[in-house]
């Protein structure tokens, strides 16, 4: 391992030359410092870069339309950084499921240059790959084995997070540097955020305290996120625990408070994780050398197998809309405009399935900002879903939730239509009532649909 001073010594076009294959942590990892001298070198051309949601603004200079005809850009999962780029036909959009993304890295892209941050050494001279693994240690085995040069930024601000280290000996450049990671500040919850956390929360969510194991949870980031932790909370369970794809402060708090403890967990009493985001440094810091928040690869952390192993485990995921036939997209707002990735959702709904008394739920707010209906008659048409009919997930908004798991299509429609606000939801059963393709659904006249939970019955059982 070299130590250097400069990172025009690390990126230039000598080390990173014509037809070099990048590919460059994320999220909070993502390395600014290395990322901003791309952007400025052009110099360096003729290369591609892969990752998964690049974030920071010192990054911007390396997605501006005249970089991008320089080089090129393979983006899987989309950040606000990178949307413009990505829409323009700047850049392009690779949808892969997060578990895939190791072997994607090992078969297909064959990186021959990482670009990563990190925090060591620790007593063993192993180094952490701090708040994103995702594909990135897939990524430094493959470079290695293909020659090629792994560059790292050892930045102060990064935490010692456990579960996922490197040896030194892995690490050919390291630079030191000293800035913020990207904070992730979220909004305290709506009104209509905390009705869809109580529904879950009331409905979903089992203690564990007794003789039997409690739920294993997995949710992101967000309003609704944080409206589920408080009603848990609220609830009163003990002794969740976690397996997750995207760890942030919701979570956190459930582990401070004890509720986390992970103890029906086969093997491993902590929680799993492969991303790390937090909404300042205080949360970062809380993660270094924190042995009970462990980190994995993707292909651990949303292997379908790995998953269904988890005791009752609940997958809690949102969406940008559903239609009645329960199709479910995220990653995009129409066809072709893409707003972020499929990331791990379709991996967390088809393990929770498998898992025993495992239940997959999209919760998403019933309309958007602009008063927009997010429950549809059709979605709309090319658009990537990453849930479809066949895969029965729960669904929740502010009015109730919908388990279609013994629904037929019809039936199922209807329901989804009670998900929909009032004036939105007499528009969808009258296009049921009047499709003969909805075969015999239940009458919007006779009272509450099959498989539909009504708020204000759901929130009897919160306590």
């Amino acid at each position: 391992m070299i130590r250097v001073n400069s990172v025009d010594e690390v990126i230039n076009p000598l080390l990173i030359q014509p037809g070099s294959v990048i590919y460059i942590s994320g999220n909070a990892a993502t390395p600014q410092v290395l990322m901003e001298q791309l952007g400025q070198d052009y110099s360096i051309k003729g290369i591609d870069t892969y990752g998964v949601l690049w974030l920071g603004e010192r990054i911007r200079p390396l997605f501006t339309e005249k970089r991008c005809a320089t080089l090129t850009h393979r983006i899987i999962f989309n950040s606000y950084i990178t949307r413009e780029a990505v829409n323009k036909g700047w850049a392009y959009y690779h949808p892969i499921h997060l578990s895939e993304i190791p072997r994607y890295v090992r078969s297909a892209i064959k990186p021959n240059v990482v670009l990563l941050q990190v925090n060591g050494p620790d007593r063993g001279g192993n180094y952490s790959l701090g708040t994103t693994v995702e594909g990135v240690l897939e990524a430094i085995f493959t470079c290695h084995k293909n020659g090629g040069i792994v560059i790292a930024e050892r930045n102060a601000k990064m935490p010692f997070v456990l579960g996922t280290t490197v040896p030194e000996s892995m690490l050919d450049y390291v630079l030191d540097v000293d800035y913020p990671l990207p904070s992730s500040p979220i909004p305290e919850p709506d009104s209509v955020a905390t009705r869809i956390g109580e529904i879950i929360a009331a409905l979903y969510i089992c203690d564990g305290s007794g003789s039997e194991p409690g739920s294993t949870l997995q949710y992101g980031i967000g309003e609704v996120p944080e409206a589920v932790t408080e009603a848990i909370l609220k609830k009163g369970v003990k002794d969740l625990a976690i397996h997750t794809e995207l760890f942030a402060d919701a979570m956190a708090k459930l582990v401070k408070k004890g509720v986390a403890t992970n103890r029906w967990k086969q093997n491993l009493n902590f929680s799993v994780a492969s991303i790390f985001l937090s909404e300042n440094q205080d949360g970062y810091d809380w993660l270094s050398f924190n042995s009970a928040v462990q980190s994995r690869p993707s292909n651990y952390t949303n292997s379908v197998f790995k998953i269904a192993e988890q005791p009752k485990m609940v997958s809690i995921n949102s969406a940008i809309g559903v239609d009645l036939h329960g199709n479910v997209w995220a990653d995009s707002l129409e066809a072709r405009k893409i707003y972020s990735g499929v990331g791990g959702q379709s991996d967390f709904i088809r393990g929770s399935q498998y898992s025993e008394g495992g239940v997959a739920i999209i919760a998403l707010k019933s309309q958007t900002s602009e008063g927009i209906s997010k429950i549809v008659d059709r979605c709309p048409a090319g658009i990537t879903t990453t849930a479809t009919p066949v895969d029965k997930v729960i669904l929740v908004t502010e009015y109730g939730s919908l388990d279609p798991r013994t629904l037929s299509l019809g039936e199922r429609a209807v329901g989804i239509a009670h998900l929909a606000k009032p004036s939105e939801r007499e528009n969808l059963l009258k296009i049921i009532s009047d499709s003969p393709a909805f075969h015999k659904p239940d009458s919007p006249g006779n009272g509450r649909p099959r498989g539909f939970t009504p708020y204000e019955e759901a929130i009897k059982r919160l306590g």
